[in-house]
């Protein structure tokens, strides 16, 4: 199992995050526990959350997710052993995406105390407004980094100029620097983080740990007509998956399953860390066989045809 290091402050075994925007949504606090308490037997330590999740579920404010969390650390009494990532700037039913300094320093103290802890290992600027100066939001990182609250900063949702510009920015004036990007990348959505992350992302040495992983799903094979789309509530962010392009990639994931006795989504996610710089990928689990199958991808080694025939199928 390879250890995940970010910048300076985090290193440890995290090949694979676990993706905490189920917690409060289509998990409540009993089942979330059983997940978090599943994934830590197994000997991992990643969590993956955010201050917005699951403000879909009542209108508000969000942080469901983040109060779980903090409820399960107190209880097991093991926040020393995680890795815990969250994230501000996303929009919910309150405010809508705000990098603002003022946005960043009040809501982390609400992050804090809803995890019940006094720091946070990853703190993610979950999405950039493109307004708000880069200085600003990166000054406010750089403080929050000096008072201890927060070991290293990550992004996600930033366009390339902007990603760019910041890294650049910290730089040139010795401030807190983004040491991790959260991209949207899987085996049916290359492009976008391949052509226009890729490169910023090996010239400053980022670490990378892509969100949907698994395609909101579709990766795991359970989405293969129009009919399969209800049975998850997450169903409909994969329907788009379902073309040519999609079930040529799920057809050669079954294969390469059937060759390892594995399962498609252990495949996909084994691709996926085997790319350049990815710390990890992020994905969620609903049960414990969900997770077992997820897991399952951190011993699977893809031989040179494995990947030939995964980079054919999702070009």
């Amino acid at each position: 199992m390879k250890k995940i290091r970010i910048g300076e402050n985090i290193s440890g075994v995290a090949p694979f995050s676990l993706g905490g925007n189920v917690f409060g949504w289509t998990l409540d606090e009993e089942k979330s526990f059983e997940i978090l308490d599943a994934y830590v037997e197994a000997c991992y330590n990643f969590i993956d959350t955010a201050d917005m999740y699951s403000y879909w579920i009542n209108g508000g404010g969000g942080g469901e997710s983040e109060t779980i969390i903090g409820k399960w650390m107190k209880a097991r009494g093991n926040r020393d052993q995680i890795i815990l990532a969250t994230k501000v700037g996303g929009e919910t039913g309150e405010h809508g995406i705000d990098a603002s300094r003022n946005h960043i320093l009040e809501t982390v103290e609400k992050s804090l105390k809803r995890l019940q802890t006094d720091y946070i290992d990853l703190y993610y600027l979950h999405f950039d407004d493109g307004t708000t100066p880069v200085e600003e939001t990166l000054s406010a990182f750089d403080e929050l980094v000096k008072s201890g609250k927060v070991k290293e900063i990550g992004v996600s949702n930033i366009s390339p100029e902007r990603l760019k510009e910041s890294l650049e920015f910290s730089d040139k004036n010795n401030l807190a620097k983004y040491q991790a990007l959260q991209p949207l990348y899987n085996l049916v959505e290359r492009k976008g983080y391949e052509t226009d992350y890729a490169p910023i992302v090996a010239e400053h040495g980022l670490t990378v740990l892509p969100y949907y992983a698994l395609a909101s799903g579709f990766l795991t094979g359970k989405y293969r007509s129009e009919d399969d789309f209800s049975k998850s509530p997450r169903g409909q962010g994969a329907e788009k998956y379902l073309n040519e392009h999609g079930l040529n990639i799920l057809k050669a994931l079954d294969q390469i399953a059937a060759k390892h006795h594995s399962v498609p989504a252990a495949v996909a996610l084994a691709w996926l860390s085997a790319q350049p710089n990815i710390g990890g990928p992020i994905a969620s689990a609903t049960s414990k066989e969900q997770l077992t199958e997820i897991l399952s991808s951190s011993s699977l080694n893809l031989d040179s045809a494995d990947m030939q025939l995964l980079d054919k199928v999702s070009q």
